[in-house]
């Protein structure tokens, strides 16, 4: 192999938009040109250390003399980690997201992947699987009645031919213990690995679609190759059925279906639908695997042995040996686009994914993002409407409270308690939806009015009863909640507003003989503390659910016919100009857990604006038309989806360097003369000072998308020899969703 053909490009994690040159070792034996080694980690010398990198691809000749390079230490893979497709994806979305190129290959890689060597990697071979003996199979499950983890395991073997790790873990952290009682008492064994998936294995105990959905699967059938169809149903219409119809004709020929959903709360049901479906076909892939279950998921995606993936945001990265169908469920949801580092949206590089494999991809929502709807008016997308509920149960009546006049105690006004009596008296389910936890979030004085302030952030800390702590939700700092004023020294302080805490107390002390769940953060710590939780709600074992955005979407709660929803109101009057639409596609959603079964829902809104035009539109004239006016108001005044964005941000220590950065890099802009981008700012963030630094941003508008990224690319290549940009941290957001 000569010098020049053995030098090859290396994607490393670092904040610059370039890969590395490096020559290969004379005892590598590879291909001619390199090539075989393309999307193989390795590890090379950087700075004064060494980093895990991946190959994308050689140069015949490097920018610097081959002198100067250096070689690669070691190759850590016998196979590409990352196959070709993936590699061009994150190409595309290194280029059209501002990211650089390592980072994103970082990204795309499981945790254990990124900075180990084969020798510290745990040796995983195929996931293990295990399975029900004979006796097993015949065992009363009424004989584990006092050691539930137990028996949802043997239900779960009973009914399913082969059990593994990713689905074990949805009944708790405990499962590995209950798994090891089970093997010793001859119910459970381990099996080598899991059968391979046949025809038989797709159920034919399938539910009777109705005529919407049915309509519904000619289209998709009707169409090949890459096509894009919104699946835009109301709640409980029965999308999910649609999923599981058109993946089965896929696993039927012999490819991969990846499904992405945008939170692990939606997960393990959804996982548990298909698994119903379609056995050990699945493999389930987020944040509440351990990193070696994660790696056992993926591994088995690259090879072929799962079927069907379902995975949260970064799922989109995972490789597939022979992808058929993609699915986005809940792809209005903003939990898609990632915040921080590499911004990428998951549902927009599934499109792009899926166009270059040429293979269908399905959107699916009872609110779909406006950048959807305009893309079906554009004809890009293929409308599919499912307007009715699946199994004849009809939409809950939404309805304002008003409440100006109304005597409020711990934000329940007597109405709402009244409602919630008459629900549960019936035996019915009440849910209770507050997006905000804690037990109140401002503490004052009542003598000088003085907040506490959290020392970090431009923001009042919330205090949690439980705990007897102040927390700050933005940056985590807490402390123990004073006794006196630390300005004046006054010892009386008072509590002001509520959050999901305050409302539990306050129910517990109105239903005393009901029992009530609370879901939010502060509650499903504990791995498998949210799916036990959930499962008392589906079950009817909860009187009373209250929770936060986690209750929000896609769960099925068959008693459910009261939702109260609170301190909506907040939404009404944010800077964000997104805020209403997130607002209208929380109330839908929130509103479409009242009334699946059988009983008749009804949800109340507490307001304090019951005549609000948006109200007014959202519950009059329904989702649909609340988006045709949101859309003309967005034409109107130049925003996304007409006009698309970039947001330049800025942080310091100190206050004034965010500014004045962002001020040069505006008359840096001013100078280039650019036509048909705007340039707004710079101005301090809504949230100026988060975490010790102050924040400011500069926000890029375009009449088209290729004026915009031409620009913010020439901007990065500007910002990354900038010498002031090493002033600041400074980060480029591309399409962002949240201007705070």
């Amino acid at each position: 192999m000569s010098t020049h053909c053995r030098i090859v490009c290396v994607a490393v994690p670092t904040p610059l938009s370039r890969t590395f040159d490096y020559i290969l070792p004379d005892s590598v034996a590879d291909s001619s040109d390199g090539q075989g080694l393309v999307g193989r980690r390795v590890v090379v010398p950087f700075g004064r250390g060494q980093k895990v990198g991946v190959v994308v691809g050689r140069v015949e000749q490097s920018a610097l003399p081959v002198s100067k390079l250096k070689g690669v230490s070691e190759i850590l893979d016998s196979a590409p980690s990352l196959p070709a497709d993936i590699l061009h994806l994150l190409r595309w979305a290194s280029t059209y997201y501002q990211c650089p190129i390592g980072e994103a290959v970082a990204t795309a890689l499981p945790a254990i992947l990124r900075g180990v060597r084969d020798s510290e990697t745990p040796m995983l071979g195929r996931p293990q699987h295990w399975r029900a003996t004979e006796s097993g199979r015949g065992l009363d499950l009424s004989t584990l009645s006092r050691a539930r983890v137990q028996r949802q395991i043997m239900q779960f073997l009973q009914s399913h031919t082969v059990g593994d790790a990713s689905a074990l873990s949805e009944f708790g952290s405990s499962w590995r213990v209950a798994l090891k009682k089970l093997i010793e008492q001859g119910f459970v064994e381990a099996c080598d690995h899991a059968p391979d998936v046949k025809v038989s294995d797709v159920s034919d105990a399938l539910p009777e679609l109705n005529g919407e959905q049915s309509a519904a699967m000619e289209v998709l059938q009707s169409r090949k190759g890459f096509n894009v169809f919104l699946l835009d149903g109301v709640t409980g219409s029965g999308k999910t059925e649609i999923y599981l119809r058109k993946a089965a004709g896929i696993v039927v020929q012999g490819k991969q279906v990846l499904v992405i959903v945008p939170e692990i709360g939606l997960t393990p049901q959804l996982v548990a639908r298909f698994q119903a479906r379609f056995g050990n076909a699945v493999v389930a892939l987020h944040s509440g695997l351990n990193d070696t279950e994660r790696l056992r998921g993926w591994r088995a995606a690259a090879s072929g042995q799962a079927p069907v993936v379902v995975g949260t945001r970064s799922s989109v990265f995972v490789p597939l040996q022979s992808p058929g169908l993609i699915v986005v469920d809940e792809e209005h949801d903003t939990s898609l686009k990632q915040q921080d580092g590499f911004r990428y949206h998951a549902r927009d590089l599934a499109l792009v994914r899926a166009r270059e494999a040429g293979i269908p991809v399905i959107l699916g929502s009872a609110t779909p993002s406006l950048e959807s709807l305009h893309n079906v008016a554009l004809k890009k997308y293929t409308h599919i409407v499912l307007s009715q509920r699946a199994g004849g149960a009809q939409p809950p009546n939404v309805r304002l409270l008003d409440i100006t006049r109304a005597p409020v105690t711990d934000g329940l006004s007597a109405l709402l308690i009244d409602q919630m009596r008459a629900h549960l008296d019936r035996g019915q389910q009440v849910m209770v939806y507050l997006n905000r936890r804690g037990y109140a979030p401002v503490m004052l004085c009542d003598e000088c009015a003085a907040v506490v302030d959290c020392t970090r952030c431009d923001a009042h800390m919330t205090y949690h009863a439980r705990s007897k702590r102040m927390r700050c939700h933005h940056c985590g700092y807490e402390q123990v909640a004073p006794s006196r004023c630390s300005t004046c020294g006054h010892s009386e302080l008072s509590l002001a507003g509520e959050g999901t805490e305050r409302i539990e107390y306050a129910l517990r002390d109105t239903f005393a003989d009901k029992r009530i769940v609370r879901i939010d953060r502060d509650t499903t710590r504990r791995k498998g503390a949210l799916e036990d939780q959930l499962a008392l709600g589906r079950s009817g074992q909860a009187d009373i659910l209250i929770g936060t955005q986690m209750l929000a979407k896609g769960h099925h709660f068959p008693g459910v016919t009261l939702v109260a929803m609170l301190d909506v109101d907040r939404s009404l009057f944010s800077v964000d100009f997104r805020a209403s639409e997130v607002m209208a596609q929380t109330i839908v959603q929130v509103a479409g857990r009242s009334g699946r079964a059988a009983h008749a829902g009804e949800v109340v809104i507490q307001t304090r604006h019951p005549t609000n035009a948006l109200y007014q539109t959202l519950l009059n004239r329904g989702y649909r038309r609340y988006a045709e006016v949101v859309l003309a108001e967005r034409r109107a005044m130049l925003l996304p989806p007409f006009n698309p964005m970039a947001l330049l941000r800025a942080e310091a220590t100190t206050q004034s360097s965010p500014k004045a950065f962002l001020q040069h890099v505006r008359d840096v802009l001013s100078g280039w003369q650019i036509r048909d981008v705007q340039i707004l700012g710079p101005a301090s963030a809504p949230l100026e000072r988060l975490a010790g630094r102050y924040r400011a941003q500069l926000l890029l508008s375009a009449k088209t998308r290729k004026g915009l990224h031409s620009t913010v690319s020439k901007l990065r290549h500007e910002l990354e020899s900038m010498k002031e940009a090493r002033k600041v941290r400074w980060s480029l957001d591309v399409d962002p969703l949240d201007l705070m």
